[in-house]
């Protein structure tokens, strides 16, 4: 699907000691941890950290943006804030969750920079709403002209209307929709209930549905 994108440590101040463990032994939670002695991480415990959780940003990156030729910058640029930042993570259990959090603001914090973007969505998918699920799957017939310009103009305002979510409903539909997570795994990476997961998708969904009914309508 997506290549895993290479961090440049020339992005980040590294000058701390090799950390005197063996970090790839240690588990998730010791790893973030450990990445949170001192006023940076050192340099081993974050190359092992990065190499863990490298796929999911590129996971998170390719479905939101599977054309954008600079998505290795975005990339580099998630990475660059969990370093400076990991420190202000409270509860590593829930660093998933904060990890995909910055990926999908990053995202759209450029998104809104950009007059004109590739659709991080199928143009393919038939715009219909079945049941409080939204339905991305690829349709069978290739579409005239008329209605590729059409899906075009869906999906500029789909894009829109998520960027304008609040960041609680944006992250969380976007793990639902676009990821294509179960409730439970996106209440495991949120921190949240699943009660709260559900509240805030149908939520979403609502409002998503609510600005893009003209063209579901149609």
């Amino acid at each position: 699907m997506s290549q895993s994108i290479t961090v440049s440590w020339s992005t980040v101040d590294a000058n701390f000691p090799e950390a005197s463990v063996q970090v790839d032994k240690l588990s998730n939670h010791d790893l973030i941890l450990r990445c949170q002695v001192g006023l940076r991480p050192d340099r081993a415990a974050f190359a092992e950290l990065l190499r863990r959780y490298q796929s999911q940003v590129d996971r998170v990156l390719y479905h939101l943006a599977p054309d954008w030729a600079d998505r290795a910058d975005l990339a580099q640029e998630v990475w660059i804030r969990v370093y400076r930042n990991i420190n202000r993570l409270q509860e590593p259990s829930k660093f998933r969750g904060w990890l995909s959090r910055i990926a999908t603001n990053l995202f759209y914090d450029e998104l809104r920079k950009r007059k004109r973007v590739v659709s991080p969505l199928s143009l393919d998918a038939p715009r219909s709403v079945d049941d409080g699920e939204m339905d991305w799957e690829i349709a069978g017939d290739t579409p005239g002209p008329e209605e590729e310009l059409t899906t075009r103009e869906f999906y500029e305002q789909l894009r829109e209307a998520i960027a304008d979510l609040p960041e609680v409903f944006r992250t969380t539909i976007v793990l639902r929709e676009i990821e294509g997570l179960a409730y439970e795994e996106i209440a495991e990476i949120t921190g949240v209930s699943l009660g709260t997961v559900k509240s805030r998708i149908a939520r979403a969904r609502s409002r998503l549905q609510a600005q893009l009914q003209n063209y579901l309508d149609a």
